[in-house]
């Protein structure tokens, strides 16, 4: 019943004499949805040249035409660009492109709970818990690995949930959450947790390794996965997004207020956790692939909603693709721009998305002016 007060809430109502046609939609509607599908379709297509043109960057050029011809044709590469293309490179864009996705998706949740435009993916302590998990398993089980992933990359998902979890109920009261005491919770839990990594860095017997490592991890660096832990990974990205789209159409009536969607039949405060499980899986699906990776999850959401409007139907699968390529985009930029050393992309993605932030608190000072 639910779902159907809510889709009447985003749907006018219209009222037909009996026995009459049901009214077509409008050709302003039809020219509506025509564009938005091609708008998708034109992102698709980017999202496959800019992964073609990745992987033919780098030390060792592999040419397009070659990857195209070996796809179409089965024309065997050398065996060193066969290596580098399906060990090293597709491997590392493919995981670029998901957490691209995953963190774009996560934003565009948390702006719309939150409803700000500067919220992003870690704003609930994400990164505090990913961060002392990843640092666990890389001082203490580093030889370890499940499914193709690593312990690192395990305790990296776990603290993410673990941690957005403890701050969600520390965030309850009475049945209820507030919006406001989520961030307060969020940011002194994480920051407690971010700062407990020193402790590990401190008790690493093999300090200089183990604190390199840390410190590359939490500046965000996209690794090469296993294949199996690809399609783990794609496996629970697609489950996210597909349980992210009955929240969408929700999120567009909480805009409205609480007390407006609660007379429309919405359960907000099911809702509420709703958006936050599904945006917590997300965060953590991207912190056990890239580490912590500031401001992707702040950038994209904001851009898709100044071209597409406020609508989050609209906005998911455009805020997923341009995700995907985003991040791609950053990460080739991130290993070649200083060849042959290579800058972590969440480094690079500060001065990216530092100035934007800037930008987006300086556009709306007026509104935290008291």
């Amino acid at each position: 019943m639910e779902a159907k007060v809510s889709d009447v809430a985003i749907t006018p109502m219209t009222s037909a004499p009996p026995g009459s046609r049901p009214l077509e939609r409008s050709p302003a509607k039809r020219l509506r949805a025509l564009s938005f599908v091609a708008i998708n379709v034109l992102l698709l297509l980017a999202l496959f040249i800019a992964m073609l043109v990745s992987v033919s960057i780098g030390a060792i050029h592999i040419p397009i035409r070659a990857m195209l011809a070996t796809l179409a044709r089965g024309t065997p590469l050398t065996e060193t660009q066969h290596t580098i293309l399906f060990s090293i490179r597709l491997p590392r864009i493919l995981a670029s492109a998901v957490v691209g996705a995953a963190l774009s998706v996560s934003g565009l949740m948390f702006q719309g709970l939150f409803r700000n435009p500067m919220a992003d993916p870690y704003i609930i302590g994400a990164s505090g818990g990913a961060g002392i998990g990843a640092a666990i398993g890389i001082v203490f089980l580093s030889q370890y690995a499940i499914f193709g992933f690593s312990a690192t990359a395990m305790l990296a998902f776990l603290g993410a949930v673990f941690s957005m979890a403890v701050v969600y109920l520390l965030a309850r009261n009475h049945g209820r959450t507030s919006g406001v005491t989520l961030l307060l919770a969020g940011f002194a839990v994480g920051q407690m947790l971010t700062s407990s990594t020193y402790l590990l860095e401190v008790f690493d017997p093999n300090s200089t390794a183990g604190t390199r490592i840390i410190a590359a991890w939490l500046h965000g660096a996209i690794g090469v996965p296993a294949w199996m832990q690809l399609a783990i990974i794609a496996i629970l990205l697609s489950a996210s997004l597909i349980a992210a789209y009955p929240l969408m159409r929700r999120l567009n009536t909480l805009a409205l207020g609480d007390e407006y969607a609660q007379q429309l039949g919405i359960r907000v405060e099911t809702t509420r956790v709703g958006i936050i499980l599904v945006g917590s899986l997300l965060t953590a699906i991207a912190v056990s692939l890239g580490g912590l990776i500031s401001f992707a999850g702040l950038i994209v959401p904001h851009i898709a909603r100044l071209f597409l409007g406020p609508d989050h139907i609209r906005l998911l699968p455009v805020t997923a693709i341009a995700g995907a390529i985003f991040l791609v985009l950053t990460d080739t930029l991130a290993r070649t721009v200083f060849a042959p050393s290579e800058v972590p992309v969440g480094l690079l993605m500060v001065f990216i998305g530092g100035p934007f932030f800037l930008y987006l608190l300086r556009k709306n000072k007026r509104d935290y002016i008291v």
